[in-house]
């Protein structure tokens, strides 16, 4: 299939072009290079920088490359940022789909594959979260997402021909197996890559937020979805669409590892010793957050084949390591 992939410079992007790629689809990866990194795109495969707001070279891009399925993920993803700068979230990530979809509707593209987000479901109903419950985001990171849910049911109740489905993601961990690419946010905010940069030395310390949370050693409790695993699931439902779907899955592992369990693992991996400082809780985060991704399991086969922390902090490792500066190594 003709496939392009929106945000195709960043790190869940950068993987799903390597493992597009590497199931042999004809791919061409866009990105507008803000925080992606030119050099995580697979060299063999077409890279044009260019921005969701430029419409009219989206229509180009997508006539030229004859593409048949779009995978979406370039999107601004700080749930802080977003708060103090939400203008630059509704318009990168709302506005800017709706760009990407009229772009796709001149160009008679009527698949989409959306990057979305548990951050929908915001103070959850309960544990595991299943896709029925209701969405509440509390930051507008998570609104942001939610309003390009309601734009694409929208659109495709007015237009039959047209199929999307919308990944909501957990904590993506991990990266390539082979070590190819890895994972180069500035700044970094996700756990394991925090875990490793202070044992790299390029941190003094790991800040835990929180000990006193209602879970087994009082610190919060994540799904951690191997990047792999979460691009695996995006070509199984790419194939998978046919006219009219509208279809709406959890990807995690359904299970969570603590904040102390994920510490634990990376000193079991690296054989190095974490330096933890305890802090006081952060006003907003749950005590537990993990998915029940038994829709996607009963409609399209998929689960999680990383299911072990140890085994998904050493492909985080096997990249640090050899990277310890990212891709400007």
């Amino acid at each position: 299939m003709n496939v392009m992939v929106a945000g195709g410079a960043g790190y869940i992007g950068s993987h799903a072009v390597k493992m597009l790629f590497e199931a042999g689809h004809r791919v061409v990866a866009i990105d507008n290079l803000y925080r992606g990194h030119r050099q995580a795109v697979h060299p063999k495969v077409a890279f044009h920088q260019t921005d969701l707001a430029e419409t009219r070279q989206l229509v180009d891009l997508l006539e030229r490359y004859e593409v048949e399925c779009v995978m979406h993920f370039a999107a601004l993803a700080y749930v802080g940022e977003s708060v103090t700068d939400p203008l630059a979230y509704y318009d990168n990530n709302t506005a800017g789909t709706i760009s990407l979809l009229k772009a796709m509707k001149t160009a008679g593209v009527e698949r989409l594959v959306f990057s979305s987000t548990c951050a929908t479901y915001g103070e959850p109903e309960g544990v595991p979260i299943v896709e029925t419950m209701g969405q509440s985001p509390i930051s507008p990171y998570g609104w942001s997402k939610w309003c390009v849910e309601r734009v694409l049911r929208d659109y495709s109740a007015a237009n039959p021909a047209f199929a999307f489905v919308a990944p909501r993601y957990f904590n993506v961990a991990g990266t390539a197996s082979d070590g190819s690419i890895g994972e180069d946010h500035h700044p970094e905010t996700h756990l394991i890559p925090v875990i490793l940069q202070q044992l790299l030395g390029q941190r003094e310390k790991v800040v835990v937020f929180g000990t006193d949370y209602p879970t087994p050693d009082g610190t919060c409790i994540r799904d951690y979805v191997h990047v792999e695993d979460l691009c695996e699931a995006h070509m199984v439902a790419m194939n998978a669409l046919t006219p009219g779907d509208a279809r709406f899955y959890n990807l995690g592992i359904g299970k969570g590892y603590s904040v102390k369990e994920v510490i634990d693992s990376a000193e079991r991996v690296t054989g190095m010793k974490v330096n933890v400082e305890y802090g006081p809780r952060r006003p907003g985060d749950p005590a537990m957050l993990y998915a029940n991704a038994q829709k996607i399991f009963d409609e399209l086969g998929w689960k999680a084949k990383y299911t072990e922390i140890d085994t998904i902090v050493g492909t985080a490792w096997n990249w640090f390591k050899g990277h310890p500066h990212g891709y400007a190594e």
